[in-house]
This record gives C-alpha cells, structure tokens and sequence, in this order.
C-alpha cells in the first residue's frame, strides 16, 4: 500500500487512458523503461479493468492503481485486485467511509478546503489536488500549506513538462500526475520508443 514517501519516490505518474487492451503492457513496459515507478489506469474506457489487471500480473516492479475512481464499489474492486493504490477525481462521505474498511491506499481529489477538512476528519494526510490548473495552481497549493503543513498533494490536471518542476519544488506536494507521459498519439501509433524518451527526459527535467 501506498505511503507517503513512496509517492515522494515515484516524483511523477502517468495517468492513462488505454482503449486497447493489446496496448496495455507495452505501454506500461515503456513508462518502466523510461524509470517511471508508478502508473494510474483511469477508468475511462471499457477495458479499463482488465487492462489493469492484466499489467498488474504481467509487469513486475512498479506500483499500480486505478484512477477516476467514482463509488465504493469500485474502491472494493480494487482492493481485491490488491492495487498500490485507487485516485478519485473527488471526495465523498462515501468513499470516504468505504477508504476506511478496505486495504488500499485511497488519495482523493480536492479543490476546496472543506473538501480537504473532510478527509482529514477521515483520518487522510495525502490528496489529489484536482484540477490543478483549473482550481488555483500553484497559489492555491501555497494558500493551503498555511494551515495545513501536514497535509500532502499529487496536483494533477493542467501539469506538463512546462510546469511539472514548478510544482515539485513545493514542499507540500509529494509527487505529480499527467497524461503527457502517454500522449495518445503515441499510444495510438504503438510508438513505444517515443514514451519511453518522453518518461526519460521527464525524470532529466525534474533532476
């Protein structure tokens, strides 16, 4: 299960949309081979879950968990698929409850600080900051850091290779996400080699 400081470690993820199942452990392998750790399936596509499944069995050493977590019981599916961890868009009284009885590291989207207070009433200290770019940005980040120093951010949603240091740079942001690190054209064109230079020069850019 996720920490804090193996989201510290794995500095930024993927978050992908595979429409292909062939696509699936390829894809995963050229995010490996470019030294991503960790890898967000998002549950927009009809072979979202199998995909999942399928790079959890097949590909070794690297974290892997679902996005776009929406119900319990999707957060149920995926504690029984023993993924690292599940990411949700947003917060619900819900899911919430549901995060507390499964064995899964669950990391919630939130824009707002009551959002935020509900998690942390939850028991959570890490969080998807989502949208990131939409909601605030890097001030917002820096306007939550103020009263709440314990609590971590993986922003997501707006961050590329233009802003993805910027937001590392902060101290209450644990790693990043997005989907740059598998451009759909590349996915499209089976065009492994160009994710893989695109995880490389990622990690070279943000040292």
């Amino acid at each position: 299960m996720m920490t804090k400081s193996d989201y510290e470690a794995v500095g930024v993820m993927p978050v992908m949309v595979i429409e292909k199942l062939e696509h699936a452990v390829p894809l995963a392998r050229a995010l490996q081979a470019g030294g991503i750790k960790a890898l967000e399936i998002t549950l927009r596509s009809d072979v979202a879950w199998q995909a999942i499944e399928t790079i959890k069995k097949e590909v070794e050493d690297i974290a892997v968990g679902v996005g776009t977590i929406s119900n319990a019981e999707q957060l149920e599916r995926a504690a029984k698929l023993e993924l690292d961890f599940a990411i949700s868009p947003g917060l619900t009284a819900n899911l919430l409850a549901a995060s507390k009885d499964l064995d899964i590291a669950f990391l919630p989207g939130v824009a707002t600080p009551s959002e935020l207070i509900m998690g942390m009433e939850g028991g959570l200290e890490c969080f998807k900051f989502f949208p990131a770019e939409a909601a605030g940005g890097i001030p917002m980040l820096k306007s939550f850091a103020g009263p709440y120093p314990q609590i971590s951010f993986c922003p997501t949603g707006g961050i590329s290779m233009k802003n993805v240091k910027d937001y590392l740079a902060l101290p209450n942001v644990m790693c990043v996400g997005g989907s740059w690190l598998a451009e759909k054209q590349h996915v499209q064109a089976e065009n492994w080699a160009a994710i893989t230079d695109c995880a490389k020069e990622t990690l070279a850019h943000i040292g």
